[in-house]
């Protein structure tokens, strides 16, 4: 019996291994840990439920009901930042559910590999549409919300074709909440 709880122990550790370090070696929460697949591989991001929880409880919603998946980087400018997250590819869409307030912050700025709320002229008008900055775009800080950072798969999110809009844009293929996550 010993044997087969080490073994069980053993094949889960070696399961969730991938699951509980960032590239830097950092420990991260499943729950607070989003995978996003794309064509090149995984993009692994921290959330930061501490900084903006209405944005990241929005964004774990719209993730566990598939909203994401399949959806394109319609807005993707070199050596600035890949947009998507919009279920119309043009901008201009959104999810069914209400727009959300600012949660802005000057804990964190937005640097490479940060995922920020997209929205439009009015503070409160983030929902589903996100960007992921390519460099520094600390400008941006204290006008965005801040609800993640990219801690594995950069390269991935580097490739990303670029363009406004990218002709055959690519697509965020699958995007899951570590904690449901299914290889």
């Amino acid at each position: 019996m010993h044997k087969l709880v080490a073994a069980f122990a053993l094949a889960a550790f070696a399961f969730l291994a991938p699951l509980a370090h960032a590239e830097d070696g950092q420990k991260l929460d499943p729950e607070n840990t989003l995978y996003m697949d794309l064509k090149d591989g995984r993009v692994v991001i921290k959330l930061y439920p501490e900084i903006a929880p209405k944005t990241v409880a929005r964004i774990k919603k719209l993730t566990r009901e598939g909203f994401y998946d399949g959806l394109v980087f319609h807005r993707v400018i070199d050596g600035f930042m890949a947009q998507g997250g919009d279920p119309t590819g043009t901008g201009r869409g959104s999810s069914m559910y209400p727009d959300l307030p600012a949660e802005f912050t000057n804990k964190l700025s937005f640097g490479r590999g940060t995922v920020g709320l997209a929205r439009s002229s009015s503070p409160d008008s983030g929902n589903s549409q996100f960007f992921i900055c390519f460099r520094d775009c600390s400008f941006l800080d204290g006008q965005y919300t801040i609800w993640g950072q990219v801690v594995s798969g950069m390269d991935h999110v580097d490739n990303i074709k670029r363009g406004e809009p990218p002709v055959n844009p690519d697509k965020i293929v699958r995007m899951q909440v570590a904690a449901d996550a299914k290889k």
